[in-house]
């Protein structure tokens, strides 16, 4: 049996849900350059970064954009993005986020977070959450976004252990990709439960069993 000392969380889809922001988000700056845009396109954009996720919506676009014409757009997208954070609370927290927080403190396990989003700390001050986690590893912190592991390696190191030594929990391919290669125990909930490389998988952390997810 492995012996786990800690727990990654990435943040959007696991920890809170900001996906409609990201979507009303991304859909106005489709709209405004008349590019077609709609759900099924957004759910690509999961787990990636902001400009990644720009090339894909212009994918549909009828010209090319000028890197500084991204740059505008990628910038409008996420203040747009950031204003509309605003409005998130402490109710926002997904189901059995903060029971499984406690859990885990009561266990002497060291949790993280190990997100791409370089808005991690608005997000988590907004929900009241930052203090709970005993290490911040996110987009600001890293060169390159997931299915890199470089945030999951950056995580462990920032609670002192090995990424085999640690679980990561994900609701997007990428971060399991990433995870896996890190070396770490990849977990899926929410949208990525049941893909491949997830050593455990649940619909929400509600429905959690803690041993077999410790397991």
């Amino acid at each position: 049996m492995r012996n786990f000392k800690g727990v990654i969380f990435d943040l959007d889809g696991v920890i809170v849900s900001t996906d409609e922001y990201h979507y009303l988000a991304w859909q106005m700056i489709a709209n405004r350059e008349g590019i077609y845009f709609d759900r099924k396109i957004n759910d690509r954009l999961r787990g990636i970064s902001r400009m990644e996720s720009l090339n894909i919506i212009l994918e549909r676009a009828s010209r090319e954009y000028s890197d500084d014409e991204k740059l505008e757009m990628a910038t409008a997208k996420n203040n747009f993005y950031r204003e509309s954070l605003k409005k998130l609370t402490k109710a926002e927290i997904l189901p059995g986020v903060t029971d499984l927080i406690a859990e885990l403190k009561k266990r002497s396990i060291r949790i993280a977070i190990g997100s791409s989003s370089k808005n991690t700390m608005l997000i988590l001050n907004q929900i009241g959450l930052t203090e709970q986690f005993d290490a911040i590893a996110d987009g600001n912190r890293i060169m390159h976004s997931k299915p890199d592991p470089e945030v999951f390696f950056l995580a462990a190191k920032m609670l002192n252990l090995l990424p085999e030594e640690c679980i990561v929990v994900e609701d997007a391919v990428p971060g399991i990709q990433a995870a896996s290669a890190a070396g770490a125990k990849p977990v899926a909930v929410g949208s990525a439960q049941g893909c491949d490389g997830a050593k455990y998988s649940v619909s929400d952390l509600n429905k959690l069993n803690i041993e077999e997810f410790l397991a």
